[in-house]
């Protein structure tokens, strides 16, 4: 064996340990407080966009600002794109989903569920995890979140440009079981 293929070998050691770290791992973030708009996102310490798990948990603020206020949620999903802003298909798309169903990104925060009408804990507490195939591609990772009105986590995409991660795609805003005081079944 070569010393170019010990070093090879080496390298290719040291990515694999990196890569089974990433596997099946969770981080959780706690706000004392939502951000509001996008001065206030951006002074948040998750704001540095330096791993992929800050960049999803500020998606989910986004998009409650978005819930309260579509222009400062688009301000902060903006901020959250980095170099490529929300096209206008994605603004759209936010648009129709929020019509009716504004409590569904505060369903990932500990605490929101159906019978609470999504009210989550404070301070707001948010998990987002990997799986093992979560950073398959490389400068792209695919993490997820579990909503308290849905079966099965949904996840958020991820980009990495130089050293921060951006927002690339989000399917965090599927239906979910309706809210107690929605629901006349309930």
């Amino acid at each position: 064996m070569s010393i170019f293929d010990k070093l090879k070998k080496t390298a290719a050691e040291i990515a694999q340990d990196a890569a089974s770290k990433l596997q099946n791992s969770t981080e959780t973030f706690t706000f004392s407080a939502l951000p509001e708009n996008v001065d206030e996102m951006k002074a948040l310490p998750e704001a540095a966009l330096d791993t992929p798990f800050k960049a999803a948990a500020l998606t989910v603020c986004a998009l409650c600002a978005y819930a309260a206020e579509p222009s400062v949620g688009i301000d902060m999903l903006n901020f959250l794109k980095g170099p490529q802003p929300l096209s206008q298909y994605e603004k759209q798309f936010l648009k129709d989903r929020f019509l009716d169903k504004k409590y569904v990104p505060f369903s990932y925060f500990k605490g929101a569920k159906p019978e609470n009408d999504y009210t989550p804990d404070e301070p707001f507490t948010i998990t987002i995890s990997t799986n093992p195939y979560s950073f398959k591609e490389e400068n792209y990772a695919t993490l997820w979140m579990t909503s308290g009105g849905a079966d099965s986590p949904r996840e958020v995409k991820l980009r990495k440009k130089g050293e921060q991660w951006f927002l690339w795609e989000q399917f965090l805003l599927p239906d979910i079981r309706k809210a107690k005081s929605e629901d006349p079944w309930a």
